[in-house]
């Protein structure tokens, strides 16, 4: 008999009609429909919170369907599951002359799988699990992997910035030739500004990777994701801290974008990463690296500057209708030292939050002008609304991305105390964030 841990996701009769015929999630099961139509196939674990009345197989065709529970159904065991299980990561056998890279194991859905209890994806997979199943990488570059955080990167904070900074200082130091992150999506764009201003110039490529479908669905781009960061990270030659996200929906070609320039535009689809008003620096198609941008930093230039310090008294804040100037004064009263204002269209807010912003900024308080707009760039010199808020000191932060803005300031904000140098270091171009032509969008 299946007990219930056997039938994960099923619950109610469904869950008793299945025990009692003593199938498990994994069995090769024919099912009979109203006494005439069969159904062979592989019965399949569900989501719990799922309509409770179906069964759901695996087709030989590798498609899924659900068969409703009626009074005339009838199912019997063809095969029992082959209960299925991944080898223990082993260390890959490369030749010695390939480069060493280090992949950073932090989380997300590039190391996670289904919870069928619930349909949500939770992380359970290792870097190690990842790579054993992907023997390609045994051609690109000699593997060393380790475990930084296993988390959903909606809980990263500064800390964990710093912590990532310093163990890719740490491979650094040891003289690797790449380092590739494995993060989750969600956030992997303000975590790969961050390590853009820590480490500056790095010697080494710093490729973050993450996946929009877990590796265990058949339309998952974990692989060609990985496969494409490990080969920039170990051959190409730039030193950037980059992003590798697919480009298109076709795993023919994966897009390599600037730490400091990339934004997740899509919740789920495979080419949700876009560099926003710039190029990808570069592009990975049929085993090769294309360079796209000039003037990048150069593998071993001999210029790295690593600080890894984060201050949490940045905040960052959307204009809206109706905004109150309270927030403003909320915010300063509870610490913050700076705020990013992700601003209406060139760079404006309501008129009636100039005063409160003003007082803030007479009180020590950094604050700077971003867009809400995707493309283009913050121009306050155009309306009276924008120029007078660059009469009471709000920093014009030009195209740089709000995102990306809020991580700069995290960044400044643990390098001075003062406005005024803050306020140098935000407008000073440090890691291709701010001050490139913007390109026009072709929808």
């Amino acid at each position: 008999m299946s007990s219930s841990s056997e039938l994960e996701g099923y619950i109610g009769r469904v869950r008793d009609f299945l025990r009692s015929a003593g199938v498990s999630v994994g069995d090769e099961v024919e099912i009979t429909v109203d006494e005439h139509e069969k159904v062979k196939g592989v019965l399949m674990s569900r989501y719990e919170l799922a309509e409770p009345d179906y069964i759901v197989v695996k087709l030989p065709n590798g498609y899924n369907i659900g068969i409703r529970l009626k009074e005339k159904i009838g199912i019997r065991k063809l095969a029992e599951a082959k209960k299925p299980a991944f080898r223990p990561f082993s260390r890959i056998q490369s030749a010695p002359s390939l480069p060493r890279v280090s992949i950073i194991g932090t989380g997300g859905t590039i190391a996670s799988r289904i919870d069928y209890r619930t349909g949500a994806v939770r992380p359970v997979l290792t870097t190690e699990d990842l790579l054993s199943i992907i023997p390609e990488l045994a051609n690109i570059a000699n593997l060393d992997t380790s475990i930084l955080f296993s988390m959903f990167s909606e809980d990263m904070t500064p800390s964990e910035w710093s912590k990532m900074a310093e163990r890719v200082d740490e491979y650094v130091k040891k003289g690797v030739d790449g380092v590739v992150i494995a993060h989750g999506t969600d956030t992997m764009g303000y975590s790969a500004a961050a390590l853009s201003f820590a480490l500056q110039k790095p010697p080494i490529p710093v490729v973050f990777v993450g996946a929009q479908r877990s590796s265990d669905r058949p339309s998952s781009d974990s692989a060609t994701n990985l496969i494409a960061a490990v080969k920039v990270a170990g051959h190409a030659p730039f030193a950037e801290v980059c992003v590798a996200m697919h480009h298109s929906h076709s795993d023919d070609v994966i897009a390599i974008h600037r730490g400091t320039r990339v934004r997740k535009n899509h919740t789920s689809s495979r080419d949700a990463f876009r560099s926003v008003n710039t190029e990808p620096i570069a592009f990975y198609a049929n085993g090769e690296i294309q360079i796209n941008i000039r003037d990048l930093n150069r593998r071993g230039s001999g210029e790295y500057t690593f600080n890894p310090r984060f201050s949490d008294k940045a905040f960052l804040l959307k204009f809206f209708p109706g905004m109150s100037g309270e927030i403003f004064e909320d915010i300063w009263l509870r610490g913050y030292r700076g705020i990013i204002i992700e601003g209406s269209g060139l760079g404006h807010v309501a008129r009636r939050l100039i005063p409160t912003i003003e007082k803030i900024i007479r009180d020590g308080v950094f604050v700077g002008m971003t867009s809400q707009c995707i493309y283009g760039r913050v121009n306050m010199r155009v309306y009276s609304t924008g120029r007078d808020l660059l009469k009471i000191g709000v920093t014009s932060l030009d195209d740089m991305l709000p995102e990306t803005a809020y991580v700069k300031l995290s960044w400044a904000l643990a390098q001075s105390t003062d406005i005024d140098e803050v306020r140098k270091i935000m407008t000073t171009p440090i890691a291709g964030e701010l001050g490139e032509r913007s390109k026009p969008h072709m929808v």
